[in-house]
């Protein structure tokens, strides 16, 4: 019960963020392009990220020798390196339990991670390729997407017990997954049918979808503006979908550069970064305008992209070079 009254005072202190007056709230958001401040040797082909930002750690997962990099946000060095089996796709970290999420798509599993020791907890098997994962560290729930060819598959794990307890249908090939720890909304993008399945985490049911056009292979959310920004490429048209998680449509597109990957949002500030393949630079989204307001040379290939709000401290992981970027 513990964890749960810490998430919901978590919850409660960024849902009275909204409530700031509108100076005090001006003042709290940055008004620069951030800048890189370190650079960080880690695995081999660095790629999916995710931050704790209660213990102020990042996560990245080594995609060429399987193995998590755990970097402290206070010294930005890697602390241990975790090594793990199988082809890794994913990672989230429930902030609560303290415990890590990292998908196998060789092994078909949920690799669970102790937070506090970086050693494995335990196998959770989910079948098919497991690839994005997510975390409601409100009701420790934890979401998993089936990214086999034909797949329409997405898992529903319980942080209680490490098992499957239900499975939705959403789209044609489900990638990225975020969810929405103030409605307990999940939000699924489809990578080869160009929409996003809206569900409802208490009945674990799909209420909605919603069109947003070409491939779909990012989304994450704001909770406290309850918005989703999505990544669409096709026909040459690079953009960033605003979906309204109040009427679950499309209220306007943001242009990014060529190829962009992962998103991420700072729900403070109200900024959102997207990775760009095409130039290796992180594109800096202003959510209250819906502009690109800079882009910022990170390393080679950039990939994974976190956010630790409380720090106000973007991570980039850089396949290329194998690196991760850290900002300020």
């Amino acid at each position: 019960m513990r964890g749960y009254r810490i998430a919901a005072l978590v919850t409660g202190v960024m849902i009275a963020a909204t409530a700031l007056p509108t100076a005090a709230a001006t003042a709290a958001t940055r008004s620069t392009v951030p800048k890189v401040t370190a650079t960080i040797p880690v695995g081999s082909g660095p790629a999916a990220i995710a931050v704790n930002p209660l213990t102020n750690r990042g996560y990245v997962i080594n995609t060429r020798d399987s193995s998590v990099s755990v970097i402290s946000g206070r010294t930005d060095t890697v602390i241990a390196t975790v090594p793990l089996e199988g082809t890794l796709m994913g990672i989230a970290v429930n902030s609560v339990t303290n415990r890590v999420y990292v998908t196998s798509t060789s092994g078909g599993a949920v690799l669970v991670l102790d937070g506090r020791t970086n050693k494995l907890r335990s196998t959770i098997p989910v079948g098919g390729a497991p690839g994005g994962v997510a975390v409601n560290p409100v009701t420790d729930t934890v979401y998993v997407t089936d990214q086999s060819p034909g797949s329409t598959t997405l898992s529903v794990i319980s942080g209680r017990s490490d098992t499957v307890r239900d499975t939705v249908t959403v789209g044609h090939t489900p990638g990225a997954v975020d969810v929405n720890p103030v409605t307990g909304t999940v939000y699924v993008a489809n990578a080869f049918d160009g929409t996003v399945s809206v569900i409802n985490g208490r009945t674990d049911t799909v209420t909605s979808t919603v069109t947003v056009g070409g491939s779909v292979p990012a989304l994450a959310v704001n909770p406290l503006t309850r918005t989703v920004y999505a990544t669409s490429a096709g026909f040459g048209a690079f953009t960033v979908a605003v979906i309204s998680g109040r009427t679950n449509e499309v209220t306007t597109s943001i242009p990014v550069g060529a190829f962009p990957g992962p998103i991420a949002v700072n729900p403070i500030t109200r900024t959102a970064y997207e990775s760009i393949g095409s130039d290796n630079t992180l594109a800096v989204i202003d959510t209250a305008t819906n502009t690109v307001t800079g882009s910022v040379p990170v390393g080679t290939t950039p990939f994974g992209v976190a956010v630790n709000p409380l720090t106000r401290t973007e991570y980039v992981s850089n396949e290329g070079d194998g690196t991760v970027s850290v900002l300020r």
